[in-house]
């Protein structure tokens, strides 16, 4: 979630309570058209695309060697596709369809898409309520056979079975989160902000920005639901606003973004028990710097040694080392994203470069990272595309 008074999320909801009928264009036929270039690396990049220019999910390429983007073409999936999450077998995509109205009901929708492998083109497969308004998170498990589902506005979460093919079915199951938190006007009720599985994909963890609350799950694949765990949650700082979360590759992990009070916090993760507890905060801005921040997106290196965050309001990226055995975290640098609010970011496949979406600037910018220390330099590598807010990049991450 974003300032309230940015229009990126509130006016784009309200000017959206529609259907997604005959908004997606190409629907019925392949889209994304572009040859295949076997040097680079896929991306699809999700926008806003209420009161913006934004066509819908755009297709990019990526020279590894280089960094430098190439624009492949784009899809109109409905309104405002704003995240993405694509199948452990590559071979789908999901967007959620960031509305408050949907068909007439208070939802909004999610998504399918089969990909063309060797090219990225995008093929709708269908669409599903997300049984919840403003839904802005989605992730797939780890077998690949239910899709998570947090709706922000709707202060909940939900599971949807994927189908043989890739195709979503309705939601099987959908828990509404209660509780608020002491910021009267961010977190006057529930607001879920991401779900994912953990390591195990026994357990769903999902961050709540209006009650101040990590929600631990058990994940039943067998009975497709989600199964709250009494006592595992983690309770955060009063006003922290949990946004988005990230598990350590090895170490019993979780690290969360705080969006209300810029900070990164540490949770220790029993995944037997299924219970977190926390272990300390970090700011995720320089010290001394009292501007207003929100941090948007957290993640880990596949080594475990390097965390970073999104700052906006600073528009930066915070760098953390990760000790090797405890987890610890010491700030090591704050760069800026030469552009502004950076929503989302990803590092790309080799783990050689990190790529941010700047959403009120318009554009995705690309950092050199060295794998030795985490640290990023910038480059001038960039591209213009509107309104960005998530990067998914369709190969799985290398070792590094």
């Amino acid at each position: 979630m974003t300032d309230p008074r940015d229009p990126s999320r509130r006016d784009f909801l309200a000017a959206s309570a529609i259907s997604l009928i005959g908004l997606a264009h190409g629907s019925g036929s392949p889209a994304l058209r572009d040859e295949a270039q076997t040097d680079a690396d896929l991306l699809y990049v999700g926008t806003y695309t209420k009161g913006t220019r934004s066509e819908g999910i755009y297709l990019m390429r990526m020279d590894r060697r280089s960094g430098q983007l190439r624009r492949g073409g784009s899809v109109a999936p409905g309104p405002n596709p704003s995240f993405l999450a694509i199948h452990p077998n590559g071979r789908v995509l999901y967007a959620v369809n960031e509305l408050e109205q949907y068909k007439g009901r208070p939802t909004g929708a999610v998504s399918a898409f089969a990909i063309e492998r060797a090219t990225g083109v995008l093929t709708r497969l269908n669409e599903q309520p997300s049984e919840g308004g403003a839904p802005c998170y989605v992730s797939v498990d780890r077998s690949g056979r239910v899709a998570l589902v947090a709706n922000y506005a709707g202060g909940s979460v939900a599971l949807l079975p994927i189908e043989a093919n890739g195709a979503l079915a309705p939601a099987a199951h959908a828990v509404q989160h209660t509780g608020k938190g002491p910021n009267a006007e961010r977190q006057e009720a529930p607001h879920a902000h991401c779900i994912l599985p953990d390591p195990s994909n026994r357990l769903a963890l999902a961050a709540d920005l209006g009650t101040d609350r990590v929600f631990v799950y058990r994940l039943d694949l067998a009975g497709k639901s989600l199964r709250h765990v009494e006592g595992g949650d983690a309770v955060m700082r009063p006003g922290a606003g949990p946004r988005h979360i990230a598990f350590h590759p090895t170490l019993p992990l979780v690290f969360v973004a705080n969006e209300l009070d810029s900070t990164v916090a540490t949770l220790r993760f029993d995944s037997e028990r299924g219970a977190l507890s926390t272990q300390g905060t970090l700011s995720t801005v320089p010290a001394g710097w009292t501007g207003t921040n929100y941090p948007a997106d957290i993640h880990v290196a596949a080594s475990g040694r390097t965390l970073y965050v999104s700052n906006r309001g600073h528009n930066s990226i915070a760098v953390f080392s990760v000790a090797e055995s405890t987890g610890a975290l010491v700030l090591d640098q704050v760069v800026s994203t030469d552009g502004d609010w950076p929503r989302n970011f990803s590092l790309d496949p080799t783990g050689r470069w990190l790529l941010v979406a700047n959403q009120r600037s318009d554009s995705v910018v690309v950092f050199g990272r060295d794998p030795e220390n985490g640290r990023l330099t910038p480059t001038r590598q960039r591209i213009a595309i509107p309104s960005p807010v998530c990067l998914r990049f369709l190969a799985p991450p290398l070792p590094h």
